[in-house]
């Protein structure tokens, strides 16, 4: 398995975070998400058919882009 923790600007508030996580748990492979409102820190664990590059570009596309 598979662990990243990184930084999302765009985390503002408890529905942020919830949107992440929602989003990434629907991610075929992801196994866990956790997401910090205040560090606006989320870390990601995943197996395949989950990868970075899936990852970040669902989250770009949800409009909560790693940094």
């Amino acid at each position: 398995m598979t662990t990243k923790t990184f930084t999302v600007p765009n985390i503002s508030c408890n529905h942020c975070t919830h949107t992440v996580k929602t989003e990434l748990s629907d991610l075929a492979g992801v196994k866990s998400v956790a997401a910090d409102v205040e560090t606006r820190q989320v870390t990601v664990a995943w197996d395949e058919p989950a990868n970075w590059q899936k990852i970040e570009a669902l989250l770009k596309e949800i409009n909560y882009a790693p940094a």
